[in-house]
C-alpha cells in the first residue's frame, strides 16, 4: 500500500513538473517575438536620440561592428553602429563605458559625424547618486546635450575637461567625479571615431542587437 501510494505521488509530481515545464516553454515561445520587438524598439529610440534619423537611410540598428578597445572602456565587445545615406558613410554611433563614475560604470552612447563633430550623447545606464551624479541623465538635466556640435582637436585638447580642471564643461554641485568621467569617455569615443572612421565602415557586419543587450 505504501509503495503504491509513493508511486502514485511520484507520478503526480512528475506530471506536474512536465506540465509546468511545458507551460513555461509555451509562454517563452509566445513572448520571445514580443520581447525581441520591444528590444528593437528600445534600441531604435536610443539611436534616434543621438542621431537625427533623417540624416541616414539604412537600418542603423542592424548595421554595426564589434570593437574591443581601451578607449571605449574596460569591457570587451563594444558596439559601433554605422549610419549611411545613399551608401555613403554619414556617422558612427558608439556604445562606450567609463568605469570612473562615483558609483562605478557609466554606459554612454555617442554619435560622431563624418567630419568629426558630435551629433549627440546620451547616458544609457549608471548607478550614480540620485540628485547629484544622476544629472548625466537627460531626464534629470540638459547637461548631456551640451556635447552636441562639439569636436575634439587631438589628445591634448584642454577644453575637454570640467571647469574645475580648466576645461569648458560644467561640473555638478557636490559631484565633480561623475561629469569628469563622462567628459573623458566621450572625448575618447570621439577620438576613436575620428581615427578609425574608414576602417569602421570597411569592417564586416555583426549581430548588433545580441551584443547590445
Amino acid at each position: 500500500m505504501i509503495i503504491s501510494s509513493m508511486a502514485k505521488n511520484g507520478a503526480i509530481l512528475t506530471a506536474f513538473a512536465l506540465a509546468t515545464t511545458g507551460l513555461v516553454a509555451s509562454i517563452n515561445a509566445l513572448t520571445a517575438d514580443k520581447i525581441a520587438e520591444q528590444e528593437q524598439l528600445q534600441l531604435t529610440a536610443q539611436l534616434q536620440e543621438v542621431l537625427d534619423p533623417k540624416s541616414y537611410d539604412n537600418q542603423l540598428s542592424q548595421d554595426c561592428v564589434i570593437i574591443t578597445d581601451e578607449k571605449l572602456g574596460p569591457h570587451a565587445n563594444q558596439v559601433i553602429y554605422r549610419a549611411r545615406k545613399n551608401n555613403k558613410p554619414v556617422a558612427v554611433v558608439i556604445r562606450h563605458v567609463t568605469p570612473n563614475g562615483y558609483s562605478g560604470d557609466i554606459n554612454l552612447l555617442t554619435a560622431v559625424l563624418s567630419d568629426g563633430t558630435i551629433a549627440g550623447v546620451r547616458t544609457t545606464k549608471h548607478e550614480e547618486t540620485p540628485g547629484l551624479g544622476d544629472k548625466v541623465e537627460v531626464k534629470k538635466s540638459l547637461w548631456i546635450t551640451t556635447f552636441k556640435s562639439l569636436t575634439v582637436e587631438g589628445e591634448e585638447d584642454a577644453r575637454w575637461a570640467v571647469k574645475k580642471d580648466g576645461g569648458q564643461f560644467d561640473q555638478f554641485t557636490g559631484a565633480t567625479i561623475t561629469p569628469r568621467a563622462v567628459v573623458g569617455s566621450v572625448k575618447n569615443a570621439v577620438l576613436f571615431a575620428q581615427t578609425n572612421f574608414d576602417d569602421i565602415f570597411a569592417a564586416p557586419n555583426a549581430e548588433c542587437l545580441e551584443v547590445a543587450k
